[in-house]
């Protein structure tokens, strides 16, 4: 089953112009700024700014573009359509009718979103880093912070590399609620719509200073923590918690997914 649905992933055309428009992103952010010439505000992270002198900043920089809104949305989209969209195209039915169990249809849904997030920040990276190669050409970078000597080119790949499973890991939180929704659902907008609301209420609650004492527990609060990656020495409180603060959502969204599918009536 978990090889038939990653097979249905990778044969859709929705996978691939998803991933494009995903790895498009960074390109069109790096010609505005060889054409200007012109980094980013003062505002911005320093790692935006830096990208202009040193294109090994670009892929850490276009993991920062697509994980507020991009990256979020285009997970939600697979995951609200993954038992909403079989049920609304009247397969879900004789999907269970096959010796297939619904655990084991949620498990092959989970496996399917997660080889998406890995294609994903893969093509994210990878374009970025040839793009930022062809444009501002590559060189050690600094560390954001510390005093340690500059990454060279193989410690900065491996730190980007594991930035990328960071943000691949920090969507599970998110996708599980998609999942869950999925199922409550039967139609995949509404499950999308419903866990689009979860992500913009948990995006504005992390920007409210009035809402500190909750912002910790938002699925959103360490998205950008692998940014510590880049610091000297690396600091890893956020980094963990990111993941642990993921893992806790992922898992009670897929077993509240479980518990709600198991006991629900499949009439198309």
């Amino acid at each position: 089953m978990i090889r038939v649905e990653i097979q249905i992933l990778l044969m859709r055309r929705r996978t691939w112009v998803s991933v494009l428009m995903l790895a498009t992103l960074p390109v069109i952010v790096a010609l505005f700024l060889k054409v200007s010439g012109v980094g980013s505000g003062a505002g911005s992270p320093a790692f935006l700014t830096e990208v202009i002198h040193n294109g090994t900043w670009l892929p850490i920089a276009a993991l920062a573009l697509v994980l507020p809104l991009f990256l979020p949305v285009a997970v939600l989209l697979l995951a609200g359509e993954a038992i909403a969209g079989e049920a609304a195209a009247g397969t879900l039915r004789y999907l269970l009718i096959r010796p297939v169990g619904r655990g084991r249809l949620l498990a092959a849904k989970l496996v399917g979103i997660i080889v998406y997030l890995v294609i994903a920040v893969t093509a994210v990276t990878t374009t970025a880093f040839a793009v930022g190669w062809g444009l501002f050409g590559l060189a050690p970078i600094k560390p954001l912070s510390g005093a340690g000597p500059p990454l060279s080119l193989s410690e900065a790949a491996i730190r980007i590399a594991l930035s990328a499973l960071f943000v691949a890991a920090s969507m599970l939180g998110i996708a599980g609620v998609g999942l869950f929704l999925s199922v409550v659902t039967s139609t995949p907008l509404a499950a999308t719509l419903g866990a689009l609301g979860v992500l913009v209420t948990a995006g504005v609650l992390d920007q409210l200073p009035a809402a500190a004492a909750i912002q910790p527990y938002l699925p959103t609060h360490y998205w950008m923590g692998f940014i510590d990656l880049f610091r000297d020495p690396v600091s890893w409180v956020n980094i963990r918690r990111g993941l642990a603060l993921e893992g806790c959502y992922g898992a009670a969204m897929v077993i509240l997914a479980r518990i709600v599918f198991g006991t629900r009536d499949i009439t198309s």
